[in-house]
């Protein structure tokens, strides 16, 4: 009965298409958790293609555990987190050696994974997984190139590239490069995507061909062009994956930056005008749509709303092509989302493989490419899917906070460590920084409600404190923590507390005694009623959780979703006017609100909402501190009344 009531239920959200495909039913899980649920009871402990075959490394896999960490981040649910790992470590030793990886293979493909070994190695500091991507990034170092730097795609395809290949190579290539300061590999990485556009793209349409032979050789090459005959659509779809997640690591002021971001606005002014009209799919073969043997494709059509809705998002594409991906997504739901007897969801229409050359040859003739397969949960299908519903479920939320910006002061916070390659990094309570001490977990959560973050690396003033609406600082440093520290100053406090008057949203979070920076920081929290006490309460031994809770009051002001949080070693509070009490815990003051002006102040004496107790890896789950940051996050947007520039 209760299988029957999960299918009853899911069949009318996949039915439903008059409401939002993000939403399928009030009361069920996002599309995004379902499709990864399936994912996760077919591949419970390793990535066995085929029932009683061996698991491989393979490209399939790391599509999608991307998909899961974006679940991860967009929920704090560390059973995904545990997921990943779990999957990669059944490949990687301790010394960092890859099961069944071959790298005189110059396989592109076996790159991919590459992606999730650095997420392990940021989060958890384990060099295992950094040993095990050196390998991946060795085999870049010597991959067999074209005359003009181009990858080949493998070692058996000689002077070929194809679009796959940079899904496969670049994402990973660009985040080890911004990880491990290798600034000159941006170029290089820049390059592949040029020379993919240079040699792929038909003037006609727009759109890339799957593949190109620089020698002109194989069968399937145009002896004048060296291009494949057809756009498959999945290859589109590695194509505008591949750019939309390389470009999350190119540094900012990077000269070919600019140049990416119109060679993606080409390809998605291109294949949007290939989108089926009537159910906002892509077909197998992009532009052969109105041939009987053509069929919309789900792992294409995925890949391309993913392409649509991330580049909007992060401000490389219009927001005009937002309503394509939406009709793109409710398309891929109605056509291609099932449930079985078992209440599984899945996935259909996705194409099992396509390729050129090898053995059996394939030509990459139209009758080739409609003739492999169609299966239901491919890997590839299901990864796409849940990336792309990842999107489509952050996209619904990005106007609560669009057009605001967060601050995170690296000023008074300017705390450094040596990192693998001795070049000193900043850490602790930094958005990049995935560790336990980190606050990209919250970050993620400002960016999933459309809030933009930047950082504040020099001293407060009245001109770059414009461009915040909400301005954060966290943990001003001692003389323990860094040799000359940033100390609060008179000017500092004037500055800001014009800035709050104007609208601004302050949010201050201090420490406990002995770890944070106490007379100057309460100068400023003083102009607002709040002095931080030198003290530290809800001391936790060890593991000892419940020493750490507090409870969270029905309907509370901010944390209305919530009912119980932790937080461990805090300063507690001490509240005069304008400031009011809105959080205790027993007789101790956790947090207080200042309405100052037109703006308002928060003020919480821990930097709880760092990733060891939000990202879901270490909390019991009844303690939500995330779910604590999702309220917080939409409680200082609705108060930033004024939109920043």
């Amino acid at each position: 009965m209760k299988n029957l009531f999960l299918i009853l239920l899911l069949v009318s959200s996949i039915e439903g298409g008059a409401q939002s495909s993000t939403k399928p039913v009030k009361g069920t899980i996002p599309w995004s958790q379902q499709l990864a649920a399936t994912a996760m009871n077919i591949w419970k402990d390793s990535f066995s293609m085929k029932p009683g075959q061996p698991a491989k490394w393979t490209y399939d896999q790391g599509v999608i555990l991307k998909g899961i960490e974006g679940i991860w981040n967009a929920t704090g649910d560390g059973k995904y987190f545990n997921y990943i790992q779990k999957s990669m470590d059944a490949f990687v030793s301790d010394n960092g050696n890859i099961r069944g990886y071959k790298p005189e293979e110059f396989n592109i493909d076996n790159v991919n994974n590459g992606k999730l070994l650095l997420l392990l190695y940021r989060v958890t500091g384990k060099d295992k997984y950094k040993k095990a991507a050196d390998h991946l990034r060795e085999q870049l170092k010597q991959q067999p190139r074209t005359s003009e730097g181009g990858f080949w795609h493998k070692r058996i395809y000689p002077n070929q590239m194809w679009l796959d290949g940079l899904y496969m190579g670049e994402p990973f290539y660009a985040e080890y490069s911004m990880l491990f300061h290798d600034d000159s590999a941006f170029n290089d990485i820049a390059k592949q995507f040029i020379l993919m556009e240079k040699h792929a793209r038909d003037p006609k349409t727009g759109l890339l061909y799957h593949g190109w032979d620089e020698s002109k050789q194989q069968k399937w090459a145009n002896k004048e062009t060296g291009l494949s005959p057809n756009f498959w659509g999945r290859s589109l779809g590695w194509y505008g994956m591949a750019l939309v997640d390389a470009l999350d690591y190119f540094p900012l002021d990077h000269p070919k930056r600019a140049e990416l971001i119109g060679v993606l606005s080409r390809f998605a002014k291109a294949f949007t005008a290939y989108q089926d009209p009537k159910t906002g799919l892509w077909y197998d073969v992009t532009d052969k749509q109105s041939n009987p043997k053509n069929y919309k494709e789900a792992s294409a059509s995925c890949m391309l709303v993913y392409t649509l809705a991330k580049g909007v998002r992060k401000g490389y594409l219009s927001s005009s092509y937002l309503p394509a991906a939406k009709k793109g997504f409710d398309g891929i739901i109605k056509e291609f989302i099932s449930v079985d007897a078992d209440g599984q969801v899945n996935l259909k229409g996705t194409v099992a493989v396509s390729g050129l050359g090898g053995n059996p040859y394939r030509d990459g003739s139209f009758e080739y490419y409609v003739s492999e397969p169609v299966v239901v949960n491919d890997p590839k299908g299901l990864g796409a899917f849940i990336n792309c519903a990842v999107e489509m479920e952050m996209a619904d939320h990005q106007k609560v906070g669009k057009g605001k910006t967060v601050l995170l002061d690296y000023y008074f916070n300017n705390e450094w460590k040596k990192d693998a390659t001795g070049a000193d990094v900043r850490f602790h309570y930094t958005w990049d920084d995935k560790a336990n001490s980190g606050f990209a977990m919250l970050g993620d959560v400002f960016s999933t409600y459309g809030v933009k973050k930047m950082v504040l690396e020099t001293k407060p003033s009245t001109k770059n404190l414009q461009q915040a609406s909400i301005y954060i600082i966290v943990d001003p440093d001692t003389e323990k923590e860094t040799a000359r520290p940033n100390y609060v100053d008179a000017n500092d406090i004037a500055v800001i507390k014009d800035w709050v008057k104007a609208g601004g949203v302050l949010v201050l979070m201090s420490n406990d005694s002995g770890n944070a920076e106490f007379k100057h920081f309460n100068r400023l929290s003083e102009a607002f009623g709040i002095h931080f006490n030198e003290n530290s309460k809800n001391r936790v031994q060890g593991n000892n959780y419940p020493e750490g809770a507090i409870a969270i009051p029905t309907h509370h002001s901010i944390f209305s979703n919530t009912q119980k949080i932790y937080i461990k070693e805090l300063s507690s509070l001490q509240v005069n006017k304008p400031a009011t009490v809105v959080l205790k815990n027993g007789d101790d003051n956790v947090v207080a609100v200042a309405h100052y002006g037109k703006g308002t102040v928060f003020a919480v004496g821990d930097p709880w909402l760092y990733n060891e107790y939000t990202d879901g890896r270490k909390l019991p789950m009844e303690y939500e501190n995330y779910q604590a940051a999702v309220d917080l996050v939409n409680w200082l947007i609705k108060q930033s009344k004024s939109t920043r520039k």
